[in-house]
């Protein structure tokens, strides 16, 4: 797990990449509230989670031919993690009475996108962010995922249904009014060679 090594335990609420990979590796058990309570672990823990059941092999190769001075894919990915899961602007959600004030931190909003990206078969994503004012209800936005893509099924239609299911995911579980979903292909991975797919791709980017 060296190559995952890419955070600094004061990211991880005082957890290293590798102690988190431990934990998994040992099921989780026994419990430790340090981990389970922290949701920048428990974003990080998805993650690795999501890395490994993706079976991305191209992923770490990839990272293996980079250069020295370049970030790993995956200590990349897991960097971006860290940063996302902190809790950032409230975001107002709409009130059921005059005296309800309801938010959802930004943070969480981050890792929906996140998890929703990263539901789509072949599809890893690598950062997100929102851009506007989301501390006002009812504030355009805009959404930017940027992604990898396993190479070989139609990236045009992968992305679609990234934006599909982003825009959707905040539709049903926020209030934030959405002016555009950008699904950004910022790399082509390589398939896993145990796994078939088709070989056509359209494009590098789409919005």
């Amino acid at each position: 797990m060296s190559d995952l090594d890419a955070l600094e335990p004061d990211d991880l609420d005082g957890h290293s990449i590798d102690e988190l990979a431990d934990y998994l590796d040992a099921g989780m058990q026994p419990p430790d509230p340090s981990i389970d309570g922290s949701p920048a672990c428990q974003n990080a823990l998805a993650a690795i989670l999501r890395v490994r059941h993706a079976s991305l092999g191209s992923l770490e190769a990839a990272a293996r031919d980079e250069a020295p001075a370049d970030e790993s894919w995956i200590g990349g990915v897991l960097a971006n993690i860290s940063l996302e899961s902190r809790s950032g602007r409230d975001v107002p959600l709409r009130p059921q009475s005059e005296s309800e004030r309801p938010v959802m931190t930004e943070g969480a909003i981050r890792s929906l996108i996140r998890r929703t990206g990263d539901g789509v078969p072949g599809v890893l994503v690598a950062r997100c962010r929102l851009d506007g004012d989301v501390t006002e209800l009812a504030a355009p936005i805009r959404v930017v995922v940027e992604v990898a893509i396993v190479s070989g099924p139609s990236i045009v239609a992968t992305a679609d249904l990234v934006r599909t299911g982003v825009a959707q995911a905040l539709a049903e579980q926020t209030d934030l009014l959405v002016e555009a979903v950008d699904v950004v292909v910022r790399d082509l991975l390589e398939p896993d060679p145990d796994t078939d797919t088709d070989t056509d791709t359209d494009t590098e980017e789409t919005r």
